[in-house]
C-alpha cells in the first residue's frame, strides 16, 4: 500500500477525536512504520485495533527516576547487558502471563520480528551470571523517536535495569522523544507523564523528520 492508501485507512489523529483510529489491516512493516510516524500503534490482533491516545504518556530521557536499589545493582555489574541478541525471545518473554491474557499475540511477534530484521525494532537483554535471560525490553526506533512497547522481569528489577541501559544509549544517540503510550504504576514511578495528543504529535513530527534506523553506539567500557 502507498502512503496515500494508509492515510485513507487511518483516521487523521489531528482531526479525529476518538482514541481508536482504525480497525483491520495487518502487521506489515510499511503499515507499522506509517502508523508509528503518525502517532498510531496497534493494541490487539483479532481484529487489529489501532489507537492514538489522548493524553499520551512519555518519558523525558533526562528526568528518569530509578530507585537506589536499581542503581546499586547497575553499579555492581550483576548482569550482562546486550542489545538485539535475542529480540524474539524478549518479545515472547514479554508476552508470557501465568493468568492474564496478553496483547502480544503471535501476529504481533511475527510483525515486529520483521521490523527488527529491517532495523526498526530493538531489544535490550539482561543476563545473569549463568547466562540466563532474566529481563528485557523492546521497542521501535525511528529517527530520534523511540516507542517503548513492553518489558519483563524474571528476576527482581531486571526489566528496569534493561530500561536504564536503553535510556542511556538513547541519550547518547540524541533521541528527543520516548513514547510509553499509557501511564501505569511502574512507568509513573520511573517519571513518565502525560501530555495532550496534539503536543505529542508536534514532538513526534520533529523526532521522525529524518526517519532513519538506529545505529546503537558501542559501550564505552
Amino acid at each position: 500500500m502507498t502512503k496515500r492508501s494508509f492515510a485513507q485507512f487511518f483516521k487523521n489523529p489531528r482531526e479525529w477525536r476518538e482514541d481508536l483510529v482504525a480497525v483491520g489491516g495487518d502487521f506489515s512493516v510499511d503499515r507499522l512504520l506509517y502508523a508509528y510516524t503518525h502517532g498510531i500503534f496497534p493494541w490487539s490482533e483479532d481484529p487489529i485495533r489501532w489507537y492514538c491516545l489522548d493524553p499520551r504518556a512519555i518519558f523525558d530521557l533526562n528526568r528518569v527516576h530509578f530507585s537506589k536499589t536499581v542503581l546499586r545493582k547497575v553499579k555492581q555489574n550483576r548482569f550482562r547487558i546486550s542489545f538485539n541478541e535475542a529480540f524474539s525471545i524478549v518479545m515472547e518473554a514479554c508476552a508470557y502471563r501465568e493468568k492474564d491474557n496478553t496483547w502480544i499475540t503471535p501476529g504481533f511477534i511475527e510483525g515486529y520480528r520483521e521490523l527488527h530484521k529491517q532495523g526498526w525494532a530493538h531489544s535490550v537483554e539482561v543476563w545473569n551470571k549463568e547466562n540466563v535471560l532474566v529481563g528485557g525490553v523492546y521497542g521501535v526506533a525511528i529517527g530520534k523517536f523511540f516507542a517503548g512497547e513492553s518489558m519483563f522481569s524474571f528476576e527482581s528489577d531486571a526489566g528496569k535495569i534493561a530500561l536504564y541501559h536503553l535510556f542511556a544509549k538513547l541519550r547518547v544517540s540524541g533521541f528527543v522523544l520516548f513514547d510509553t503510550q499509557q501511564l501505569n504504576h511502574v512507568t509513573w514511578q520511573l517519571g513518565a507523564y502525560e501530555i495532550p495528543k496534539l503536543s505529542y504529535l508536534d514532538r513526534l513530527e520533529k523526532a521522525v523528520e529524518t526517519p532513519s534506523t538506529w545505529v546503537i553506539p558501542p559501550s564505552l567500557d
